[in-house]
């Protein structure tokens, strides 16, 4: 169930309650435990992201990250969320909203990542529904917009279950671990837009 916080930076976190799960904004407290979770899943993780330098995967790395990505979410230009299992401390997943415009595209990308020893358990279907409508419902934006590489199955798996719609194909879209990767595009639109904050 999702939980109608507002956004209001690190004084008043935002915190969406799924079956199995919360999902967080995050805040600069997350750095450890957001360096841990790309650590521990630095060569799963290789073949699906940019290069990342060494400086990516420390603590002090993450504590100078979260200075800006906590600036950003103040001012409600991306949204940066973790995911922990209830009761437990243990990040094992992020969902990113970047490049957050508003009129008139009112629009977003939206990318992921999941623990390699949570896969194949629907938790990334079930968080990302959870931020998605968050997304809608909070920040009223009209489209969600997600590309994924056309050998990753998974992803592929979990966009169409969260009803996102494939628009096109770009060839070498992005520089994925040194190479440029062909990527397929899809959205997610609202239905629900409120025309009234336009």
């Amino acid at each position: 169930m999702l939980d109608k916080l507002r956004f209001g930076g690190e004084t008043q976190p935002v915190i969406l309650d799924t079956e199995r799960m919360h999902v967080a904004l995050s805040t600069t407290g997350d750095a450890s435990a957001l360096s841990l979770y790309y650590i521990r899943n630095r060569e799963f993780l290789a073949p699906w992201e940019p290069k990342r330098q060494e400086n990516f995967f420390s603590m002090s790395g993450w504590q100078q990250r979260m200075i800006q990505l906590v600036e950003l979410q103040r001012n409600e230009l991306a949204f940066y969320f973790v995911i922990r299992r209830k009761e437990a401390k243990e990040i094992i997943g992020v969902i990113t909203y970047s490049n957050v415009l508003r009129h008139p595209m009112h629009s977003c990308y939206v990318g992921y990542s999941m623990d390699q020893d949570c896969q194949g358990q629907g938790l990334m279907s079930e968080a990302l529904a959870a931020t998605n409508q968050w997304m809608f419902e909070q920040q009223n934006l009209h489209r969600i917009m997600a590309g994924y590489m056309p050998r990753n199955h998974g992803s592929a798996k979990v966009l169409a279950k969260q009803g996102f719609v494939i628009e096109g194909e770009a060839k070498d879209y992005l520089l994925i671990n040194g190479k440029w990767e062909d990527h397929i595009l899809t959205a997610l639109t609202n239905q629900d837009w409120n025309k009234k904050n336009d």
